[in-house]
């Protein structure tokens, strides 16, 4: 049984008379404290004047925004960065004040009211949006200027004015009013593969473009440009800031990367058997009938499955862990529950719990292992859990 302690300590969820039930069906677990190893274990990468911004934005990949904030902001970090304008304001709501950086592109008159009104950091990508701030903060009764983060495109091709503007777009942004610049940043796009020829060229332009707004006598306060995998992989990327996102929560951008630092799985989730029975050889299993049981087997049904971020490609592909050993699923997941082939193991009853993913005394099941046997990444599968699952905060 989950203690008291543990169905109250919710991340992401109100409290509710329904609370303790779902917890009993299926959970995520948070350790807080590999969390805040984490954040310390990457401190120690950085030097004194390199801050870490701990990435935030889906719900802390999955994670719970709100707890996860206030333990990293515990742990070093001393930004937070998120996607969006709601995201920001979730955690200014829970009384976080440290700065947040919005790391998406924000640019109607509701999203930029909030902003200044919640005291957000937004990121600038183009002139035409540089433009509207300025006119709708001009509507806005404000004594400050408001703090924006221009962002370059030095070869991700997603958000930023190209590399090769960025002199203009500093010089329009610096003359336009209520607006100051706080950081001018741009983002790695293979930062993660062993081959570092594109991540040095997007460095290099990084490089070449600052050198041109220095010369303009401009000296940008805060200079950030390293992902996790740009944290762990080339000090010269750190500059004043780094930007931490799946490396806080424990888990590697790249294989070739896990030497560089000690990180720990923040994550684990689980269920609970909840009918165990004999079924005989030549008896189908789920939907379609994907598995036809080649023996009698003792199949136990657990209360997860799709609705809660189980990828159904998975099926007849993954294993679970119970008591410390591997246990294969079997037929097609479902939207509410997954079947296993508990025959190895005796005994077995309904409430035991099933580990999906995470550790069971000596063995480990990960994010990775899911995402190799998927063609996917871990990012994805952190982010897919559903808010069904209460987080609840692990012993």
């Amino acid at each position: 049984m989950l203690s008291h302690e543990q169905q109250t300590s919710i991340v992401s969820y109100p409290q509710c008379d329904t609370y303790a039930w779902y917890s009993q069906r299926a959970w995520v677990e948070i350790d807080l404290a590999a969390l805040s190893h984490n954040v310390k274990q990457l401190r120690q990468l950085l030097s004194q004047k390199t801050q870490l911004m701990a990435v935030v934005k889906a719900d802390a990949y999955g994670h719970g925004a709100v707890s996860v904030a206030k333990t990293v902001l515990e742990s070093g970090a001393s930004w937070l960065g998120v996607a969006t304008v709601p995201e920001g304001i979730q955690l200014r709501e829970a009384g976080i004040k440290p700065p947040i950086l919005v790391l998406g592109a924000a640019q109607t008159t509701e999203q930029i009211h909030a902003i200044a009104h919640w005291e957000l950091e937004p990121t600038l990508c183009s002139p035409k949006q540089a433009l509207v701030f300025s006119d709708i903060l001009e509507t806005i009764d404000v004594d400050a200027t408001l703090p924006v983060h221009v962002k370059l495109d030095t070869g991700m091709s997603r958000l930023g004015t190209n590399w090769q503007q960025a002199v203009e777009f500093i010089q329009l942004v610096e003359r336009l009013p209520h607006l100051r610049i706080a950081s001018i940043y741009s983002h790695l796009a293979t930062a993660d593969s062993p081959d570092p020829t594109i991540m040095n060229l997007q460095h290099q332009r990084f490089e070449d473009a600052i050198a041109q707004i220095k010369a303009l006598g401009i000296e940008p306060p805060c200079l950030h440009f390293a992902n996790s995998a740009g944290t762990l992989t080339n000090k010269a990327l750190h500059y004043d800031m780094v930007r931490t996102g799946l490396a806080i929560y424990g888990h590697y951008p790249a294989e070739h990367l896990r030497h560089t630092v000690n990180l720990k799985p923040v994550m684990q989730v689980k269920a609970r058997v909840t009918q165990v029975k004999n079924i005989a050889a030549g008896t189908g299993v789920s939907y379609g009938y994907r598995y036809i049981a080649p023996h009698d087997i003792r199949l136990a049904v657990v209360g997860i499955g799709y609705a809660d971020g189980i990828p159904r490609n998975l099926s007849n592909k993954m294993q679970v862990l119970i008591r410390g050993q591997l246990v294969p699923q079997i037929g097609s997941i479902t939207m509410d529950q997954i079947m296993l082939d508990v025959s190895n193991i005796s005994d077995i009853q309904e409430g035991e719990v099933v580990t999906l993913l995470g550790q069971d005394r000596d063995r480990q099941i990960t994010a990775d292992d899911w995402a190799n046997e998927l063609g996917t990444i871990s990012w994805e599968i952190l982010c897919s859990f559903k808010h069904r699952l209460p987080r609840v905060a692990a012993d």
